[in-house]
């Protein structure tokens, strides 16, 4: 398995070896969820008859089924494994790392502390720099949103967001000179009803 996991690992582009990246996964399945949850039991009875009449099903994980937790610990991983450190991003922006922290405190760069310090996600820097436009997309994100749904939001096309007549992601349409308004717009309404 380790030889098929470092192709894999490879073939993506992260540079971390097999068994480092499982001591991620691990990590990342641990912090995420509990091992056996019981979705019911985090609502009540009201709010359990309301998700049950739209169709969602609140029952409790079975013995083979697919754990649903798989994608997003793997997802976890991966923006852990590839997210820089603030030695590796003052490199990147030829700056000293107290302007990274710096720049993290004001909410100029998106980032989160674990263990090992500062962890700033790799979607925010082009080969040389910040993504055009970051700022002003960092401002109108909520507050409650996590790494992985920020991530995940910069890296998926939208609809709204089109280059070429065809959906681009916000990182691809602010690499391009789109206008980081429109993506403002767009990261603004993360977490809030459709």
């Amino acid at each position: 398995m380790s030889v098929a996991l470092e192709n894999v690992l490879a073939k993506a582009g992260l540079r971390v070896d097999a068994d480092a990246f499982l001591t991620l996964v691990e990590d990342a399945a641990r912090r995420l969820s509990p091992p056996n949850p019981d979705p019911s039991l985090y609502f009540t009875p009201d709010q359990r008859a309301v998700l049950a009449d739209v169709g969602l099903d609140l029952s409790p994980h079975t013995e083979g089924e697919t754990d649903f937790r798989a994608r997003t610990v793997a997802a976890h991983a991966v923006l852990a494994d590839s997210a820089l450190t603030v030695i590796t991003a003052a490199r990147t922006l030829g700056v000293d790392p107290s302007r990274i922290r710096h720049r993290l405190s004001e909410g100029r760069l998106s980032g989160w502390k674990d263990q090992g310090g500062w962890r700033l996600p790799a979607w925010q820097f082009t080969g040389s720099g910040v993504l055009p436009g970051l700022e002003t997309v960092l401002a109108a994100l909520p507050e409650d949103q996590p790494a992985l749904v920020i991530a995940a939001f910069m890296s998926n096309q939208q609809a709204d967001l089109e280059i070429n007549a065809k959906p681009a992601t916000p990182r691809q349409w602010l690499l391009a000179g789109g206008d980081p308004e429109r993506v403002a717009t767009l990261a603004s309404a993360l977490g809030t009803p459709a």
